[in-house]
């Protein structure tokens, strides 16, 4: 039997770095692992999770810290650990299996596998006692080494059904019924959709209460289509609610990742980028709507934060802010009412009115900062004793020990917040915010980039795991947007070479749509094949959208083809599913309803930018923009081509389908032509 020990000191990954201590002899997934547990005959326990998940924090204090429990789970398994984080591709699988055996998914993920990787019994958190109506995580170790010793031909069969399951899941289904044909279905689908939004609070209804931004993006984008004031009071008034509630950071600025009850109160207290990358987008978008003052307020502290507690030396992102600060959840961020006493003197009872602080606490005797009370700013006089107040505050916050940092670069989510910043920047005139995404964006097109393919993660110099497709579909987004806003040719071409990369490893050619791992990936057990959108949305959805936006962009039919292709192998699915998949109803509108304008000039000069920020301001969800420098000429394809500036003015031309407008050299002009389409 070979001697073991935790092998885990030897990883970059903070969320694997957290465990090399245990008593438990972790391995990192790979062929090592596996190996051993062919020689041995052993079941693999497969433990998932990330550094910022609070109940890993705590299975690892009660079990993987444990001498006795983690000499139980040396002497009967082999042990592996993953960071969801850093490998997307396992975490999928085994999240799809532990679904299929009917339990509920989420983090910490223990999936019990035979030494192939099959697996054949999982669940999330185990106690190390019975409790929570859950068993005992000994008690848990004990059944399924037995059932892995001694009925081993249950573990053959369930093993078996479940990778059939497992391949089930990712092939294209041939239901009977035709995909989507007309945009006028998704008015339909959001009208049904709509009834899982709570009308006061917003979110879905009930508890607990998840961003979802592609979700309401869905439902911004019927009530721009209908003018249904239904739709666009689902997202607003969602909006408005994180905005104000305690699962904002009133503070230090960004969005948690969840809030644990029905009224945005009580987050899990993780800061992740990509809820604050899509939030920071969508209130944008929603924000040229409707000029809402505390949608500009919130973005505007949602992205300093970004880039003042997430960016790094050389420009990337990190991922993630702890839930937890000296092993207590939420301890960095709640307040006694005697600290701000303390701290605001005479001004306390003014914040406290404001901020719910109360000598008994909000939340576990401890408060919770919030404006739900009453969710409209407040005069102007009065917020700016407020920000006085607030930053007072986070003066003696950033004194506390602070939540662990996952520092780790990841592609998909950089190329969320690049995207972010970028429309942001434009249309709230920061240019600080074009610079921060230019500098993450270089940064993953250079430190992780192997030639025209990328890494999914990187940290302090080194990479791991497979590239995977919502790798590419990110950062193909943010290289659009900055192209879009920018009008730099080079940006268009990074674009299209990460395309042709996806498509030669992500493609299938046999069925259409794409895989989330790459042909040559090893060691999974399968291909998983999806467009249900979780807290991120799809690759499949994101990659309708940028081929929709590449075939306005060039013209080029291959572009709408494959875009139809992904939608209709996903819209075979029967309606009630459509909810789930909404990045790829927002694609295909995308591809369907675009608005082109095409701005001619130099893209450096005032004019030009005049007419960037007023075409961004019309809020068109589907709006695709070209900014072509006097003398180049514009792809064949694409409707504006061959037109040209007017007594050598910025001219902008709005197109829609083949047929353009006439130009018009200033914005009243450009803004009456994007009101009429």
């Amino acid at each position: 039997m070979a001697e073991l020990s935790n092998q885990l000191g030897a990883e970059s990954s903070p969320y694997l770095l957290q465990h090399k201590d245990n008593p438990v002899h972790w391995l990192p997934w790979g062929d090592e692992a596996f190996d051993i547990a062919k020689k041995e005959d052993k079941p693999v326990l497969l433990s998932i999770g990330y550094a910022a998940c609070h109940w890993c924090h705590v299975m690892a204090h009660e079990s993987f810290e444990s001498d006795e429990i983690a000499a139980q789970m040396n002497e009967h398994f082999v042990n592996i650990k993953v960071d969801r984080e850093e490998r997307p591709d396992i975490d999928s699988i085994y999240m799809s299996a532990i679904t299929l055996m009917g339990e509920q998914g989420g983090w910490p993920l223990t999936v019990f596998l035979t030494p192939d990787g099959e697996p054949y019994w999982g669940g999330t958190y185990f106690p190390p006692e019975s409790r929570y109506g859950r068993p005992g995580f000994p008690d848990v170790l004990k059944a399924m080494a037995n059932v892995y010793h001694d009925q081993k031909d249950k573990v053959i069969a369930n093993t078996t059904a479940l990778k059939e399951a497992l391949d089930g899941v990712s092939a294209v289904k041939d239901t009977g019924r035709g995909g989507l044909t007309s945009v006028d279905e998704l008015d339909g689908l959001a009208a049904d959709a709509v009834r899982m939004i709570d009308p006061l609070r917003g979110g879905t209804v009930g508890a607990p209460k998840f961003p979802q931004p592609t979700f309401l993006q869905f439902f911004w984008r019927a009530y721009k289509r209908t003018g249904n004031e239904n739709f666009k009071n689902a997202t607003l008034i969602s909006l408005i609610q994180m905005c104000q509630g305690g699962i904002y950071d009133h503070l230090g600025g960004g969005f948690a990742r969840y809030s644990t009850d029905e009224v945005w109160l009580v987050p899990h207290f993780e800061k992740m980028l990509y809820d604050n990358a899509q939030l920071a987008e969508l209130m944008t978008l929603v924000w040229q709507e409707t000029d809402h003052s505390l949608l500009k307020v919130r973005i505007a502290e949602t992205i300093d934060w970004v880039i003042r507690d997430l960016g790094l030396e050389g420009g990337g992102l990190a991922g993630t802010l702890d839930a937890d600060s000296e092993g207590v959840e939420g301890k960095f961020y709640v307040w006694s009412e005697q600290e701000i006493d303390q701290v605001l003197g005479e001004e306390s009872g003014f914040f406290k009115s404001v901020y719910d602080v109360s000598a008994g606490g909000n939340w576990e005797g401890a408060n919770i900062l919030n404006r739900t009370q009453t969710l409209a700013l407040g005069s102007e006089e009065d917020e700016v004793r407020l920000k006085a107040a607030r930053d007072k505050l986070l003066t003696v916050r950033d004194k506390r020990i602070w939540p662990g940092l996952d520092d780790k670069v990841l592609a998909d989510w950089n190329g969320m917040m690049i995207a972010a910043m970028a429309y942001a920047s434009v249309t709230f005139e920061r240019p600080d915010w074009m610079v921060a995404a230019r500098r993450a964006y270089d940064f993953v097109r250079t430190e992780m980039a192997r030639g025209d393919r990328l890494v999914h993660a990187w940290r302090d110099g080194g990479s791991k795991g497979n590239d995977v497709l919502d790798d590419y579909a990110q950062m193909i987004s943010a290289a659009l947007a900055l192209y879009q806003l920018t009008g730099e040719q080079a940006d268009l071409g990074q674009a299209i070479r990460w395309l042709d990369s996806v498509d030669a490893q992500f493609w299938d050619e046999k069925d259409g749509a794409y895989f989330l791992t790459p042909a040559d990936a090893t060691g999974l057990i399968t291909r998983t094949r999806n467009a249900f959108d979780n807290a991120t949305p799809s690759g499949n959805g994101t990659m309708v959208e940028n081929l929709a936006t590449l075939y306005h962009l060039t013209g080029d039919d291959r572009y709408r083809e494959k875009a139809d292709k992904i939608v209709d192998v996903f819209s075979r699915q029967p309606a009630s599913q459509y909810a789930n998949m909404t990045s790829v109803l927002n694609g295909f509108e995308r591809l369907a309803n675009a608005v082109q304008v095409a701005l001619i000039g130099d893209p450096k000069m005032d004019d030009i930018a005049a007419l960037r920020r007023t075409a961004l301001a019309a809020g068109k969800p589907d709006l695709i923009l070209s900014i072509v420098a006097p003398g180049t000429d514009l792809p064949a394809g694409h409707p504006a081509t061959g037109k040209g500036q007017v007594e050598g003015k910025a001219t902008a031309y709005v197109c829609v389908g083949s047929v353009c407008g006439l130009p018009v050299t200033d914005a009243a002009g450009l803004s009456d032509a994007l009101a009429a389409v």
